[in-house]
């Protein structure tokens, strides 16, 4: 069994080596021991006791650990506040100790006090040093998305454009929540939000449209005569050997419609794709 490594900026269990006056030292694996100080220390900690904490690098850029809870991880988009600028850059709010660090040159825009941005959290190569970027567009997945109409999806508002809202999906790759479907939704949405979503379609240029709603069967946008269409074929396995040609006697005595009434019924389906309308009848869509 492969050793796992401690992995700076993320959570990891680690294992208790030595207990001091200011705290307790953890197995740093493939690095030095690493220091939890004593205010972060579980009641009753004992050497050989495994503790859950989160690793990164303190003031002096030595690895630290606490048993807080950060608001983002390496690898990971959020919305943080910037709790202070400085020549050097603006310091965000994620909950620990020693703010976050968002250069300058990692800003997309440049970042005031007080203000919240969508940024990503990665590990600086040369200087171990975790840091934000709001340049964010650089750290979506490049692959070609998978997701399938109507999947369920975790979104984070990140952007406003012209034509709506964009979302970070599944911490992956960015998507479009059209203003129509948010009016459609009844929702307020603000950049920084985390709500759940549904894939609406992807597009062959790789673009995603999203939904707050599930896509699909709106039963509220189907009439009565469509929703008897649908009950019969519910009860016929799936199948009605009727459809848009058949004889208006036959539509008028088996759902007391007019044939322009029953067109128009199956029309409205067939649009929402809830049937097929074969050469022998009409069929209900199944997914």
């Amino acid at each position: 069994m492969t050793e796992q490594f401690v992995k700076i900026g993320r959570q990891n269990r680690l294992k208790v080596v030595d207990k001091v006056g200011f705290g307790v030292f953890l197995d740093g694996k493939q690095f030095d021991e690493i220091l939890l100080p004593k205010r972060f220390v579980p009641e009753g900690c004992s050497v050989g006791d495994e503790v859950d904490v989160f690793v990164y690098l303190d003031s002096d850029d030595c690895l630290i650990a606490t048993t807080e809870t950060p608001l983002a991880r390496v690898g990971e988009f959020a919305s943080l506040m910037v709790k202070q600028v400085n020549p050097v850059g603006a310091f965000l709010d994620w909950n620990l100790g020693k703010d976050l660090l968002c250069p300058y040159p990692e800003q997309k825009t440049r970042m005031e006090a007080g203000k919240s941005y969508v940024v990503y959290l990665y590990q600086d190569d040369q200087s171990r040093r975790i840091v934000a970027s709001s340049k964010i567009n650089r750290f979506l997945s490049q692959q070609k998305p998978t997701y399938k109409n109507g999947q369920p999806v975790s979104l984070l508002i990140s952007d406003r454009t012209d034509l709506g809202y964009m979302a970070i999906i599944n911490n992956r790759h960015q998507g479009l929540i059209f203003d129509q479907d948010v009016q459609e939704s009844g929702k307020a949405l603000s950049i920084g939000d985390h709500l759940d979503g549904f894939i609406k379609r992807v597009r062959d240029d790789g673009k995603i449209d999203l939904s707050l709603k599930k896509p699909g069967f709106d039963k509220s946008a189907v009439s009565g005569l469509g929703q008897a269409i649908l009950d019969q074929l519910n009860a016929n396995n799936g199948f009605l050997p009727i459809n848009d040609k058949t004889d208006p006697a036959i539509i008028r005595k088996q759902f007391s419609a007019s044939k322009r009434s029953f067109k128009m019924a199956l029309g409205g389906l067939y649009k929402q794709r809830l049937i097929t309308i074969e050469e022998k009848g009409i069929r209900a869509v199944t997914e």
